[in-house]
């Protein structure tokens, strides 16, 4: 599987960390209620299309990608060769 890198351009995922799923973080005012419990603590898993965050470890930048989780495809930000 290859990802897109905005500054180094198409790289192997073994030079990512996967940072897990793209949430927006809630506006709680740092009160932790359960809004802030479920951002934390509950996650989907579903399988197909999902929005992730990946870490390119050589270059430090952070990559929002859309990836299949059935065949792991990269989808967004677009096919690598």
């Amino acid at each position: 599987m290859r990802i897109a890198c905005p500054h180094c351009g198409a790289r192997d995922r073994r030079e990512f960390t996967w940072m897990g799923a793209a949430l927006a973080r809630p506006e709680t005012g740092g009160a932790w209620g359960d809004e802030m419990h479920a951002y934390v603590y509950l996650r989907e898993n579903p399988a197909g299309p999902l929005a992730e965050l990946w870490h390119h470890d050589p270059c430090g930048a952070m990559v929002r990608a859309v990836r299949d989780t059935r065949s792991h495809q990269m989808i967004e930000p677009g096919e690598v060769p």
